[in-house]
């Protein structure tokens, strides 16, 4: 009788053994709808849920008040919907106050001149992550390609200001720059993005925004939705170290892959400004901040200099010039702490327009955003005295940071601007058609014109 059972018995448990990994299934299946559902990937054969947990089918979506709508509309293409990670979304409760549609549609004819173009996917996936700690970039971002490496890099002349020049207790040494960890690089993030806009907010008061778990702004057929500027929570700080402190507490909305959090700073630089002063900030030639560029969005130089000195204005040179037909434009007003460089294969020197000038080239500290050939780099010296005692600017040391993926440590140069006669016959040959130098070279040449660079072993870069 017990043999005659035996079949029955092993049935019955490849019957369990079934129903487990059907369960087992299942359960892994809703785990997925879940992620689907929180990060709105929405298909024709799934479904999403609203906040109160009721089901919607997914050819309708909600509003910002929570009202179904009709299939078809708001649907976004697949490349504009928004998938930001849990820890860089806060919740609506946090404090601070949702975005308005009014402020949504500024926000974007401020960056666009329109309400409905969106980010590109470069702007989308650009964050701010250093390199790895205790290493010879340890002071450096990693900087991708596309249109957000200007802001980028702007903050990363933000952050070597805080590593040599502000941290109390610590020596002014490339060293120093190398030897920090992760705590000292997530603190020079947070100085650095609370220092630009605390400039920006005329030193009475920064705006910062995140991403929160709900959508603000109900649908409207003149403003096209992202997945992700209508969930942004502002929070108006009125001290700088208050300022520093909230940005440290909430760093992983900024700094955490998939958090968008160029674009959260770039925000957070607009609402600091004002659009009332952005407007006053500007002129004729520039009117809005991002230009079109190879299906991407490059950063005007009103941008870079919002960045650098507070203010949107779109031109390099000094102060206020009248252009070609007598309009008045708007260039740099007062010394900063970082400068700015530039050179390009196609800038013409007869171009006045074009030339940075004695504000931006001559900053408060020896630190410059380059932008060679349309790609920004870092140039920094450790001697905080080089720009303010003419002797210093003889015979120095600069470093050198790309951002490019090959550049495993900043290249070393020794500048030499001390004009030697038994040097004249060799400089003359050097300058002769067809002779080659480093964009770099070229670069530095447009601050210091006769100066002869060593570049310690390293290979120039193109």
């Amino acid at each position: 009788m017990e043999m005659a059972m035996e079949p029955l018995d092993q049935e019955q448990s490849s019957q369990e053994l079934d129903l487990e990994e059907v369960a087992r299934k299942i359960s892994l299946l809703d785990r997925w709808r879940e992620i689907f559902s929180y990060h709105r990937l929405g298909t024709n054969n799934t479904t999403s849920q609203n906040h109160e947990g009721n089901r919607i089918s997914a050819g309708e979506t909600e509003d910002g008040t929570g009202t179904p709508r009709p299939k078809g509309q708001g649907l976004l293409p697949s490349n504009s919907l928004c998938s930001i990670p849990k820890p860089s979304i806060i919740s609506s409760k946090s404090g601070g106050f949702p975005i308005s549609l009014a402020m949504a549609t500024k926000l974007r004819q401020s960056l666009f001149g329109n309400t409905i173009q969106v980010f590109s996917y470069d702007w989308t996936k650009a964050y701010f992550r250093f390199h790895d700690p205790f290493s010879d970039l340890a002071f450096a971002l990693e900087v991708g390609k596309g249109g957000a490496q200007g802001i980028q890099m702007a903050v990363q002349g933000s952050i070597i200001k805080h590593l040599l020049f502000t941290r109390k207790g610590k020596d002014c040494n490339f060293l120093s720059l190398c030897t920090i960890s992760k705590q000292e690089q997530e603190r020079a993030l947070a100085a650095a993005l609370a220092g630009i806009l605390w400039a920006a907010g005329a030193a009475q008061k920064a705006t910062i925004c995140l991403f929160t778990e709900d959508t603000h702004i109900a649908l409207t057929p003149d403003y096209s939705r992202d997945g992700f500027t209508e969930r942004l929570q502002l929070f108006e700080l009125l001290e700088k170290e208050a300022t520093e402190k909230f940005i440290y507490d909430h760093l992983q909305c900024f700094k955490g892959e998939g958090s968008h959090g160029v674009i959260l700073f770039l925000y957070s630089l607009i609402f600091s400004r004002t659009f009332e002063r952005l407007q006053k900030d500007l002129d004729v030639s520039t009117t809005y901040l991002l230009q079109p560029n190879s299906g991407g969005f490059l950063c005007s130089q009103a941008v870079l200099n919002m960045a650098l000195t507070g203010r949107a204005r779109p031109h390099v040179f000094n102060g206020c010039q009248k252009g070609k037909s007598q309009e008045m434009l708007h260039g740099v007003l007062t010394r900063s702490d970082v400068g700015y460089l530039q050179w390009g294969k196609t800038t013409s020197e007869d171009n006045g327009f074009s030339q940075v000038g004695s504000m931006l080239k001559t900053p408060k500290l020896p630190i410059w955003l380059c932008n060679i050939n349309g790609n920004y780099s870092i140039l920094f010296s450790t001697n905080r005295q080089l720009l303010s005692d003419w002797k210093m600017e003889r015979f120095f040391d600069l470093y050198f940071y790309s951002g490019q993926p090959a550049q495993s440590k900043p290249a070393h140069l020794t500048v030499d601007t001390h004009s030697h006669h038994w040097e004249r016959v060799q400089r003359e040959d050097e300058h002769r058609p067809g002779r080659w130098f480093s964009p770099v070279e070229m670069t530095i040449r447009t601050k210091w014109r006769e100066a002869t660079i060593n570049w310690n072993g390293t290979v120039p870069f193109f």
